[in-house]
């Protein structure tokens, strides 16, 4: 108990990418560009809807303007730590840093994973459904999807933090990892992890795969819907409209799966730390450009703004 209290007033050392100078020199320049990208981004897709009307109240949009505010948040938990550990020689974060940063990493990410689900569901309406879609998809339900999105991702992340502070740490202050992850953490303990790692292996396969499974029926629906599609031109039309989507699904989920949906026994540090780059920050810095470069109405968006600026 005096080692796990220590802990609590010490905090803990996060070892990062490399003790290697030459590397660290490489790396923050590479990442401190990648997390600017990722602000600027993001932001402007955020500004660009909430400025426009006519995006702000079509619902693929407005969940769009949901999914950068939590890509912000998810990127800001952990770069700006990391960028400021690549330049230190101590490395450390205060216990109760560490558990501020794991909740909000765990809530932003899974925030994520809900929004990209109900993005989902708003592509299976207006292709499976289009003379309903208006109805089933109104701002009303909009909002609730986003709302109930936010919230289950902040108690689930509530859940995690509360079995975490019941832990002692003491046999090691040092995690190998560039932020407060669960599983590193789970791997300091001297104290039984069950409940965590019970907590991590079911609920959390519930909300990252749950919504995964909901995401691959939605899109199985659709493809059985556009080949329906008599001429080649209206398939090309709904395909392009789940392009975006797409991409932005397989980016998120197969990096997250990758890491967490898995027994902690096969946990690899090396590894994991590259995976969990891509996730928290090639991520969120690829959607913005993934939903604006080829979309035309993010770009006629873009557009009627400058011209607003010019006047």
């Amino acid at each position: 108990m005096g080692n796990g209290n220590q802990t609590k007033a010490s905090g803990f050392i996060l070892l990062g990418f490399s003790t290697k100078t030459g590397n660290q020199g490489v790396l923050f320049p590479l990442f401190l560009s990648i997390y600017l990208l990722t602000v600027l981004g993001n932001l402007m897709i955020i500004l660009l809807i909430r400025s426009d009307t006519r995006l702000l109240h079509t619902p693929m949009y407005f969940f769009l303007s949901h999914l950068s505010l939590a890509d912000l948040g998810f990127a800001s938990t952990t770069v700006p730590k990391a960028l400021e550990n690549l330049l230190s020689h101590t490395k450390t974060i205060t216990y109760w840093g560490c558990l501020t940063q794991m909740y909000f990493f765990v809530a932003f990410g899974i925030t994520d994973s809900f929004l990209l689900a109900s993005m989902a569901y708003d592509r299976y309406v207006a292709i499976c459904h289009p003379l309903h879609y208006s109805t089933l998809m109104g701002h009303k339900r909009c909002l609730l999807l986003v709302m109930g999105s936010w919230l289950l991702a902040h108690l689930h992340s509530l859940a995690h933090t509360l079995l975490m502070v019941r832990l002692s740490f003491c046999a090691s202050r040092e995690i190998p990892h560039f932020f407060c992850d669960v599983q590193p953490l789970l791997r300091l303990s001297c104290s039984s992890t069950q409940p965590n790692e019970l907590l991590a292996f079911t609920e959390g396969s519930l909300v990252i795969m749950g919504p995964f499974l909901f995401i691959v029926v939605s899109y199985a629906l659709i493809l059985v819907a556009i080949l329906k599609v008599p001429s080649a031109a209206g398939k090309r039309k709904a395909f392009s409209t789940c392009g975006s989507h797409l991409g932005a699904v397989s980016l998120f989920y197969g990096t997250v799966i990758a890491v967490y949906i898995r027994p902690s026994s096969s946990y690899c540090i090396a590894k994991d730390q590259v995976v969990a780059v891509l996730y928290t920050m090639v991520t969120p810095m690829l959607n913005p450009f993934i939903y604006s470069l080829r979309n035309e109405d993010v770009m006629g968006a873009m557009r009627r703004g400058i011209k607003r600026l010019r006047k």
